[in-house]
Order: C-alpha cells, then structure tokens, then sequence
C-alpha cells in the first residue's frame, strides 16, 4: 500500500527557526536584527505551507506565535529573510534546570490541605478503540481530524485514515498536542508526531516547558526509539503515553478529574472525545459485527466492501493469535480479533496489547482494567450492549428449548 503522508511541512519550518535561533534569548540586543531576520524566515515558511496546514493545529499555533513574537521585538514583516547562524544552547539553560515552583507541581500545590486527586485515563488505539475517561468503550469511526481532549490546559486531536484502500476501517497516523502556556510553569510547546515519525522532542526542538523557572514540570522522555514517548506534565498532573506500533499512533493519558472538567463553557463545548466519547452516527454497532465474526470467519462492516486483508484470519485463528498476548477475554481481547479480522495486520494484537499494558499503568482503579461489556448510558455518547459470547448464546437457548420441552 501507498505510505499516507501529510503535505503539511509545519515540521520542517518549526524546526529550522528553532536550529537558527536557540540560545538567541542570551543574546545582547544588538543580535536582535539576527533574531527579526530568522522570524521573517519563519513566518515566510509557513506561508509557503498555508494551503496544505489549513486544518493542523501545530500550524495554526505557530502562525499566531510568530505574530506574538514579531511584536515583542519590534520586528518589522518587511526586510531579510536569510537564515542567521546556527546556534547552540549555552550551559546553564533551561533544558538543565531541575528545580521547579511548588505552583509547577500539581499535587503539591492544589491540594497540600485535601484529599489526593482522583486520576482518569482515556486511551485510543487500533481500529480505532476509544476508552473514555468514564471508562465507557467504544469502536469508532472518526476518519479524518477528530479533537480527543480540549479543556483549558491542553488540546490534543488525532487524524485517522483508512487502513486498507476503499474501507471503513480507520487508524490513527497523526496526533497533535498543545500544551498551553501556564503561569510561571510552561510556554505554550506543541508536540507532534506522524506514521514513521515519533519525534523525542517538542516541534521547536525542546524537551521541556521552555524558559519559565518551572519549565521542567513538563518533559519528553523517549523510551523505545521511534516507538514509545511519554510526556509528563506535573504543572497539571498529567501523563501522556505515545507509541508507534506497526504504521500507526496509539494515545494513552492519565488525568486529574479537576483538568479534565477544566473547560469555560461544558455545554456550549464541541466534541471531546476522551470526555463524551465518539457521536452515535460514528459508532459501529459491535454487537452485530461479532455475530458475522463467529459465523463468517471474518467481518464485514456497513458501507463499502472490504477488500481482502494482506492475511486472512479467520474468527478461529484470530481469537487463538490473541489470546498469545491477550488471556483474558476483556473488550481488549474482542478489539483484538475485530482488528486482525479487519485489517489483517498482526501489528493490531501488538496495539491492543499496549493499550492494556498501558492501562495498568495510568488507571488509578485496578478493579476497573478489564472491561467485559458496553453499557448503554444516559450520555449520547455511549455504545450498544456488547452481544454475549457466541458459546454461551448457544448454551441459552439450548436451555431454552428445555424449558419449552
């Protein structure tokens, strides 16, 4: 298949005014016509790109950026645009600094005289599966740009594309997070990553939260090279967990009830997924798609057909090629077999592995890991009843038959 890959070369732009301008703060103001030319350069890429990042929120953050940045040095829009120098950050910058405000950590300022937070974990992986922070969990749609978490804090939004040419079946190539700026803690940072590009660094080049005194209660550690970043910001309590398994992006969080509620107008608030979960018109009726599993060897979803996986596995082999890493017959084992069933790709199994894996380790209640079935809720946002388990659907109405007898 064809690598999807974004025009968008926000990146790229991103990238070269950090290289031309770090350490650029240090310098004494008679480098700051060196500093108006790197923006000018700046501003001139993102231009160059507009047409192809109308839809990026890296891109439109960078664009609002310079602007701000253009007005705190008196830079005019109008003059050189070459690249200065290179630079390298002197020591002593905030990239070293270890020592943070008590207002930068979250448990230690907001709740020194009350009762430890309440932690929530939303996750997203494979086909795509979300797990809200209700713990409702839902199989869904969303192809395209969707926004999984906005609130006062932080955006995050993920753009999934089809997994196999001409079907439904979506997974996650892009995500985008922006962490806001906040008091004396952190600078506005967005990080970003694609398919085949786990970056270990923030899109300006840094790791942490910029040149504020708190600025390391918001840091990237790469654990697995191009396959497994985690993001900590103890300003607001918070872990994020990014992977790359196989071509696709998995999401995994862990937040306070208090951020996660942090928002100006619930109401009035458009979609968030991690909060509200996907709409019904992007819900896939799972009930109905695991009778044609069991029966069919494989399912096919509404709309177009499916053309045939890279690997056809059938309900059989499936259900014995998850249970390798999947014992437990939760909604991540059932996500698992719908996944290898639909796509084909083993790299699925891998995703719902983690997802778990990850679970275990943001979830706060380790009495609510597994989940067994959906439960229709009140909330629009909530999926069907899970069918029962095809064996025991059998041994149902076999009882049933006895009780006419």
């Amino acid at each position: 298949l064809p690598a999807v890959t974004s025009p968008c070369k926000i990146l790229k732009c991103n990238s070269e005014f950090w290289a031309a301008t770090s350490g650029s703060h240090h310098l004494g103001a008679e480098e700051a016509p060196e500093f108006c030319t790197a923006l000018r350069a700046y501003a001139h890429c993102t231009r160059r790109t507009a047409r192809t990042c109308r839809g990026d929120l890296a891109y439109h953050s960078a664009v609002h950026g310079i602007d701000d940045l253009m007005v705190q040095h008196n830079c005019s829009k109008d003059g050189p645009t070459s690249q200065p120098r290179l630079r390298t950050l002197p020591p002593g910058d905030s990239q070293e600094r270890s020592d943070s405000p008590e207002i930068c950590h979250y448990e230690k300022s907001f709740h020194k005289h009350s009762a430890a937070p309440n932690y929530t974990h939303c996750g997203l992986f494979g086909d795509p599966h979300l797990r809200t922070f209700t713990d409702t969990f839902q199989t869904c749609k969303v192809q395209g740009a969707w926004p999984l978490i906005d609130n006062n804090y932080l955006n995050v939004q993920v753009t999934n594309t089809p997994v196999l040419p001409g079907s439904s079946a979506t997974a996650t190539s892009k995500l985008t997070i922006i962490f806001k700026s906040f008091q004396e803690c952190v600078d506005q940072k967005v990080y970003q990553a694609e398919m085949d590009e786990l970056p270990a660094a923030f899109v300006d080049g840094s790791k942490n939260g910029g040149d504020k005194h708190g600025a390391n209660s918001l840091k990237i550690t790469e654990k697995v090279s191009g396959q497994h970043i985690e993001i900590q910001a103890k300003y607001i309590g918070t872990t994020i967990v990014v992977r790359q398994v196989g071509r696709y992006l998995t999401f995994a969080v862990r937040m306070p009830e208090e951020v996660v509620n942090a928002v100006e107008d619930r109401d009035s608030q458009g979609l968030y997924l991690c909060l509200r979960g996907c709409p019904l018109n992007q819900q896939i009726d799972f009930q109905t798609i695991r009778s044609a599993q069991a029966t069919e060897g494989r399912t096919r979803r509404k709309g177009p057909s499916l053309p045939a996986p890279p690997e056809a596995f059938t309900y059989e082999t499936a259900t014995a090629k998850c249970r390798e890493k999947l014992p437990v017959e939760d909604l991540y084992f059932q996500s698992c077999v719908f996944d290898l069933l639909t796509t084909g790709d083993v790299n699925f199994m891998l995703a719902a592995y983690y997802a778990f894996e990850d679970v275990k380790m943001l979830h706060s209640n380790k009495d609510k890991l597994h989940l067994y079935e959906r439960t229709r809720n009140l909330s629009p946002g909530n999926m069907a009843p899970m069918g029962t388990h095809p064996t025991l659907w059998v041994a149902l109405l076999c009882l049933c038959w006895l009780c006419l007898l």
